[in-house]
Parts: structure tokens; C-alpha cells; sequence
């Protein structure tokens, strides 16, 4: 018996998928929001996810990034319309496909049997990713692609080194010598310009306003930090 979890902020839209997959003799959990559907991936053999995108605590792009750092269970978005954007960058993050809303069941058993199918008897071994995210900016360490708003962006190696490692410390501070120490593994002699600089450069290259970011900011009289 397979094992699927059902992730929805509305109630009513967990409970109309209960009834189309209930008689697919599935075992069905159900979430209403992000942090809930990672506690029941952790706890539970989990084999695919239905997952909404726009959800309080943490969204579907947020929880699919997760997912991704150590897991290839199939995961379907279940989107609005109005979030053709978010649905896109959830395809790129790593998403395997995506139902429109209102539903059709008969479409939600096809794509669900599908994805399952993919998985469980073609043989989809599991992989570990180690996929990083902060609001449209996701970075991918095996493949080494950095992405804004699911469109690919070419950084050189310190620029990737240092986004990787504000990444890994989200809503950590750190000076410019601990960050060149980390990157650039020397001890770091007056290299407050040049870790300056290379932020100066992320900023640009991915933040809408790089003058107003929102991802990577400075803290006066300490240093960095992206959230």
C-alpha cells in the first residue's frame, strides 16, 4: 500500500482529494501547512506528496527545497491560476508535476498513478540533493546552478562560495573576515574590500533592486546575512 500525503491549507480541498483517492486503496496523511508536512515526511515512508503552493509557515516552494536536500519522492503541486510563477520555479526547485484548481478526480487518480508508477516500479533510486533556497533565489550544489525565480544565473566560484555559505547559515551575521575565511580557506588580512565587493556583485546579479535587497543584507558594524 502506498503512502501519500495530502498538504492544504483549506480544509475542504484535503478532505475532496481524501474522497477521489480513497478508493485507489491508498494510505492517505494530511497536513494544513508546510512545517506539518515536513514533521509527517519525517516520521512516515512517505511516497508521494500533493502539495499546495501558497500556505501559512512554510509555503510549497519552501517545503519542496527541503524535500529535495535528501529525498526524490514525486511531488505534485496543487495550483491557482493566479500562481503560474510560483508553479514554474516549483518545476525548476524540483517538482514532478502540478494540478490545476478546481480539480478534475479523474485527472488527480491519472497524474497521482503516474507519478507512482515512476517512482515505485520503474525504478527511481533515491538521490541526495543538497538544494538551498531563500525567497527566489535557490542554489543546487550537485549540479551548481544558482537560480532566481527559476531562471538560471552564472556566478563565479567565490561569488557561488560565498551565496552557498550565507545559505547554509540563513539569518546568521557574519563579519567579512569570517566569510573569507570560509570561502576562501586563508586567513583573511584586510580582505574586508574584496568580500565587499563580491556582495555588491550577488546583489546584483540577484536581487530585483539591488540598492533595497531583500535577501542578502548588510548589518551595520557586524556584516552579512541572507534571509
Amino acid at each position: 500500500m502506498y503512502n501519500i500525503l495530502i498538504c492544504d491549507d483549506e480544509k475542504d480541498i484535503v478532505s475532496a482529494l481524501r474522497i477521489y483517492l480513497a478508493s485507489e486503496d491508498y494510505n492517505l496523511f494530511e497536513a494544513y501547512d508546510g512545517r506539518q508536512a515536513l514533521k509527517v515526511i519525517e516520521d512516515n515512508d512517505i511516497h508521494l506528496v500533493l502539495l499546495d503552493i501558497m500556505m501559512p509557515e512554510l509555503d510549497g516552494i519552501q517545503v519542496i527545497s527541503r524535500i529535495r536536500e535528501n529525498s526524490n519522492i514525486p511531488v505534485i503541486f496543487l495550483t491557482a491560476k493566479s500562481e503560474d510563477t510560483d508553479m514554474i520555479l516549483g518545476l525548476n526547485i524540483g517538482a514532478d508535476d502540478y494540478i490545476t484548481k478546481p480539480f478534475n478526480p479523474v485527472e488527480v487518480i491519472a497524474r497521482v498513478r503516474s507519478q507512482l508508477r515512476r517512482y515505485m516500479i520503474l525504478g527511481s533510486a533515491p538521490v541526495k540533493r543538497n538544494v538551498l533556497a531563500a525567497g527566489d533565489i535557490t542554489l543546487d550544489d550537485m549540479s551548481r546552478e544558482v537560480c532566481l525565480m527559476g531562471e538560471a544565473v552564472s556566478l563565479t566560484p567565490k561569488e557561488y562560495g560565498i551565496l552557498k555559505f550565507l545559505l547554509e547559515n540563513q539569518g546568521q551575521v557574519f563579519s567579512p573576515a569570517e566569510i573569507y575565511s570560509n570561502v576562501w580557506k586563508e586567513d583573511a588580512f584586510g580582505a574586508e574590500g574584496t568580500v565587499a565587493v563580491h556582495i555588491r556583485h550577488l546583489r546584483e546579479k540577484l536581487e530585483i533592486d539591488p540598492e533595497n535587497p531583500r535577501h542578502i543584507k548588510v548589518v551595520w558594524g557586524q556584516g552579512y546575512k541572507i534571509e
